[in-house]
């Protein structure tokens, strides 16, 4: 594909076949990503690549967890990713894509418990058969928060390169002190987010979703 086609044809998948990956592409996928650029070379990511048994034995634990009864006060996000207070045209985007999403799939607004299901797909990466989590060393500061998205990106397309799909998952931000020691990180380590990574499942109906991109007149100004 075209440069410009290896963008647009990336996208979040929420199905995977359970194809498995060689190591020696998931290595040419990293080294490759491992080219974004950094403040000062700083190069602030870290990522623990899960597959077979260290996969399977995280989703276990993930979805234990999502059926602890004392889950909202027991596991709470490290971060704050989303605005605490939503704004135009940003909640609108955020509604239509759900709307989009759960319309696909035959789940109405009222339906609680299949959203709920649906939600904790994210904790079996989507039958995918590597699971990615990238960490961050605590002492760093937003520029390199700034880095590691241009680093995400990177890998993304670089996935796309090899014919494979990704989603990324800020979801799992909630389970950090689950998954962080499962990946043997540090105590300066704190959780960015994580990836699932595989073959698109064509057949599965979420994988039809096109999400919509603003124009550019809604996000640029040319000044001559």
């Amino acid at each position: 594909m075209s440069n410009h086609d290896l963008f647009y044809s990336r996208r979040s998948v929420r199905a995977f076949l359970p194809t498995p990956i060689p190591q020696a592409t998931l290595e040419r996928i990293l080294l490759a990503a491992g080219r974004a650029p950094s403040g000062t070379n700083t190069q602030p990511w870290r990522v623990a690549v899960l597959t077979g048994a260290a996969l399977a034995s995280l989703i276990e634990k993930l979805i234990a967890a999502t059926l602890d009864p004392d889950r909202p006060t027991k596991y709470t996000e490290p971060y704050v990713y989303y605005p605490r207070q939503w704004a135009s045209p940003y909640i609108e985007r955020r509604r239509k894509i759900g709307y989009d999403m759960y319309g696909l799939l035959g789940i109405e607004r009222r339906d609680i418990e299949r959203i709920r299901r649906q939600w904790n797909r994210n904790f079996e990466f989507f039958g995918a058969p590597v699971g990615l989590m990238f960490t961050i060393e605590r002492v760093m500061e937003q520029g390199s928060w700034m880095d590691y998205g241009m680093f995400l990106q990177s890998l993304m397309l670089a996935a796309r390169v090899e014919g494979l799909d990704t989603c990324p998952q800020a979801a799992f931000n909630e389970f950090h002190t689950i998954i962080l020691p499962h990946i043997g990180a540090g105590e300066n380590e704190a959780l960015v987010c994580g990836m699932s990574l595989g073959y698109a499942d064509e057949t599965a109906v979420v994988n039809k979703l096109k999400t919509e991109r603003a124009s550019l007149n809604e996000f640029v100004k040319f000044l001559e």
